[in-house]
């Protein structure tokens, strides 16, 4: 009388079901993060109609998801924003830390863009549609998770090639060891229980190795870790763009930081005015910000908005018109304003147009230097009447981020397209060491290469499309959330807050994200290497114990479990007690 398989087939499907199931709830729990994003936008929204007048002369409710480009939207205070758009009335503040991070309101007025699913807290807002959809800032960070989760990490190749044959051939070998070690009477007769013959006795065998090494612990080792670690990241503000950025950032041990935008606030503003000639200030920036008014360099923009503070009108003051108005890329502009011909720009500028520097005036520029200031010199009718020191703040816990990197035993290297006097004394005041200025957008990744030729691992952090082809050569491209789309888009990971202390949660995330891959990679393998040779009979000569298929099984689902669970506590990840110390300083000084 033969035996039969049958409650083993059963019971074997039962417990790889039961694991799978609760596996599936366990990973489910991953994706938290997604979920919570999807839930921000609201279901409704109240869309408004205007007359030609900009009268408002309907108001009426809509689902969320039949705003148009264009519609206007009113938000009412407690509400959340149902589109990314730009504010067209009203006056608020707006909670934008679901998205950003940022715990603090941001206050917002006419002209002021504002994010789909934020909350608007203390002021009615009507806000026109810009990105609607699958366009939207929350749309795109949600495809940017879902992707970075899906992603393979380079180690999880090595476990996929394991997988390919690792099950088969060693079921196939422990079966036909059994077999013809029956066969061929390699061992006694009394081995076999009464009810099987020698094939039978193998095939079981055969069976149980195949149930109990089917890698499933190490399959999943890898894509839980990522799925917890990017999610994490999300809601720390850092988006993470798949297995590959985790994998690179756990390694780099080299930083290389751009300056404007990114250790400064690239917002430049003006410090301090010295005029070298008896002029009236108030007369002195109605010629200069005529001029300038007409350029988009950041320098110009800093001081047309600090020459509207001698106006009557701050936000529409009238420059005289200026005629015949010139840039010259990278040196300044020029324009006839009433009668006079105004220049404003560098020396370089001065010098090539063949304008005397008086010495006073190079003492103030040699002086805005060592300050880490840009000076900016006036000339009214080919004389030097004036020189605007215009300065770039520096972020703030931009020098407290430098010295923790240190700590990680991460070298911190600065490369920028500014001047060496600006650079030096920036790298100076955040205690970078080595620095590389007046770089050019090829030379900044020529440097990312020769540090990568060096042996480092490097990270790039950047704005600026200047920055993108050494984000994209670096080992790890990280680009500050409020920079253009196209470094965002080049980079590894996304510094949603722009906050330069996300840098180290970035590293050190990945870190931990990476050790409990290797952890999870322990335990499949050491269940396996335990696992396998009692499957494969090793015991059975000595005690005649065989293990059952379905005992397999259950092992099998149990370890799956095991290994998700550990993913699982990467949920309760903590950045490093140093910089929360930090953000906690800065929030106090704010």
């Amino acid at each position: 009388m033969g035996t039969d398989f049958f409650e083993t087939s059963s019971m074997l499907i039962s417990f790889i079901l039961l694991g799978k199931y609760l596996e599936i709830l366990a990973k489910g729990k991953t994706s938290e993060a997604i979920a919570k994003l999807m839930n921000l936008t609201p279901e409704t929204a109240i869309l408004l109609s205007y007359d030609n007048e900009g009268n408002v002369v309907s108001e009426r409710e809509i689902d969320s998801r039949l705003i148009q480009k264009n519609d206007i939207i009113k938000v009412m205070p407690g509400g959340k924003v149902a589109s990314d758009g730009f504010v067209i009335w009203g006056q608020s503040h707006v909670n934008e830390s679901m998205i950003t991070g940022e715990s603090r309101p941001v206050a917002k007025r006419k002209g002021d863009t504002v994010i789909g699913g934020t909350v608007n807290e203390n002021g009615a807002l009507h806000v026109r549609a810009t990105h609607v959809g699958s366009e939207s800032a929350l749309s795109q960070i949600v495809r940017l998770i879902e992707s970075a989760q899906m992603a393979k990490a380079p180690v999880q190749k090595f476990a996929d090639r394991i997988s390919k044959y690792f099950v088969i051939v060693l079921a196939t070998f422990t079966w036909l060891g059994w077999f013809l070690a029956g066969k061929f009477n390699s061992y006694p007769k009394s081995w076999i229980p009464s009810s099987m013959d020698s094939f039978q006795l193998a095939l079981q065998f055969g069976i149980s190795v195949m149930v109990i090494a089917c890698p499933c612990a190490l399959g999943l080792a890898t894509p839980t870790a990522v799925m917890v670690g990017t999610g994490v990241g999300a809601s720390q503000g850092v988006l993470i763009k798949g297995g590959q950025a985790l994998e690179s950032a756990h390694k780099v041990n080299c930083v290389v930081f751009d300056k404007t935008g990114t250790l400064t606030t690239g917002k430049p503003v003006v410090v301090s005015t010295r005029l070298l000639k008896n002029m009236v200030l108030r007369d002195f920036y109605d010629c200069v910000a005529a001029a300038e008014v007409n350029s988009e360099h950041p320098l110009a923009k800093a001081i047309v908005q600090y020459a509207k503070k001698f106006g009557k009108d701050e936000e529409n003051h009238v420059w005289p018109e200026a005629q015949d108005f010139t840039a010259i890329t990278g040196h300044g502009v020029k324009a006839l304003v009433g009668n006079k011909e105004v220049i404003v720009g560098n020396k370089s500028l001065m010098v090539e147009l063949g304008i005397h520097i008086p010495v006073e005036a190079s003492e103030i520029l040699a002086e805005t230097e060592r300050m880490a200031q840009t000076g900016i010199i006036a000339s009214i009718d080919r004389e030097i009447t004036g020189i605007i020191a215009v300065s770039d703040p520096l972020k703030p816990g931009a020098r407290e981020v430098v010295s923790l990197l240190s700590s990680m035993k991460v070298k911190s290297i600065m490369v920028t397209g500014d001047n060496w006097g600006t650079a030096n004394a920036i790298a100076k005041e955040v205690g970078i060491d080595t620095v590389m200025a007046e770089a050019k957008p090829d030379q900044k990744a020529e440097k990312v290469k020769e540090l990568q030729m060096s042996g480092f691992t490097v990270a790039m952090i950047g704005d600026g499309i200047n920055d993108s082809p050494a984000l994209v050569s670096a080992d790890v491209g990280m680009a500050i959330g409020a920079g253009t789309d196209i470094a965002i888009e080049a980079a590894d990971i996304v510094l949603m807050r722009s906050n330069l202390e996300d840098v180290i949660t970035a590293i050190d995330l990945s870190r931990k994200t990476f050790f409990r891959i290797s952890t999870n990679y322990v335990w499949a393998l050491g269940y396996n290497i335990v696992g396998i040779p009692i499957a494969a009979g090793v015991l059975f000569p000595f005690t005649g114990f065989r293990l059952p298929p379905w005992v397999a099984g259950a092992a099998m689902a149990a370890s799956s479990v095991s290994v998700v669970c550990c993913s699982l506590l990467l949920r309760n990840y903590r950045r490093p007690t140093k910089l929360d110390t930090l953000v906690m300083s800065k929030v106090v000084v704010d």
